[in-house]
């Protein structure tokens, strides 16, 4: 910015202001240093000028109707630019709109990335699968579930920490890290956890159904998790869950990339099934918390 000059009084100023205002000369006004007067600065070097020729007329002619007039346009001006602001920040949304209160992350979500982090070093992303042979959903291609009919039943659940690779963990506890911690801060952890493990048994029995049992990763319970807040944010706009519909549309569109085949062998399955639980997890319990608000009521 460039000082342009000096006036004595306030309301000279800001009425001087407001006429470069109304000109198209963006400005500022300072109180002055040492003594009562106020100092007109402008932004642009290209109006320094023009801006100091007007200050002389106007310190010759503080009086002339012209100001004034000039005045009331610049008000209307800068109630519209606050207007148009306004409307701006309606359509567009920042990561703590998006992602509500992700200053920290929720205990649950901490504790399902660390231990897919664990389970990621230990099996060197998937390259020493014996050192994890329990986390896989079997070990048979023969006979249904076998050893979750024999107690093991933590098997439903466990693929969900077998992770292949760098980007597949990278993305997965990314995505993870964001919908687990908004569930956790606007509902509850309890509420995270019976999701997790519900859309977890849920996506990988489908997936085994579907590829035998050598799979993993967490990306079926991220779709559901998806599919859970998108569906329960619209719906029931009081849970305080949201997502924004382009990160929808972002992720349905990664999906189907996946599904026809051009990033590689990916549990295309666990996908959908994951998303399709979500999202009717997500219309019951929207719909059983607005009956239950409108019968209290």
């Amino acid at each position: 910015m460039r000082l342009i000059g000096s006036i004595s009084q306030e309301k000279d100023a800001k009425l001087f202001s407001d006429y470069l205002y109304a000109m198209g000369i963006k400005n500022e006004k300072r109180p002055g240093e040492g003594d009562s007067s106020w100092d007109v600065w402008v932004y642009n070097d290209e109006h320094l000028d023009q801006a100091k020729m007007m200050l002389n007329e106007f310190l010759r002619l503080p009086d002339s109707p012209e100001y004034t007039q000039k005045a009331s346009i610049a008000r209307i001006k800068r109630q519209q630019e606050q207007e148009d602001l306004k409307q701006f920040q309606k359509r567009v949304f920042t990561k703590n709109q998006i992602f509500p209160d992700l200053d920290r992350m929720g205990t649950v979500t901490i504790a399902l990335i660390t231990i897919s982090i664990l389970v990621a070093i230990i099996s060197k992303l998937g390259a020493n699968p014996s050192n994890i042979r329990y986390l896989f959903i079997s070990e048979y291609f023969a006979g249904f579930l076998h050893e979750v009919f024999h107690g093991q039943i933590w098997r439903l659940v466990t693929p969900i920490f077998i992770h292949f690779g760098i980007l597949h963990i990278l993305f997965n506890m990314l995505w993870l890290r964001d919908l687990g911690s908004m569930i956790e801060k606007r509902q509850s952890p309890y509420t995270l956890a019976v999701l997790v493990i519900g859309i977890a048994c849920v996506s990988n029995i489908g997936q085994y159904m579907m590829s035998g049992p050598l799979f993993g990763g967490m990306s079926g319970v991220v779709y559901g998790l998806l599919g859970y807040i998108w569906i329960r944010g619209k719906y029931d706009p009081a849970s305080g869950l949201f997502v924004h519909p382009q990160t929808v549309t972002m992720m349905i569109v990664w999906f189907f990339i996946c599904l026809v085949g051009l990033i590689g062998h990916v549990a295309n399955t666990a996908h959908g099934v994951g998303l399709a639980v979500g999202i009717a997890w997500g219309y019951i319990s929207a719909m059983a918390s607005v009956s239950k608000r409108i019968k209290r009521k």
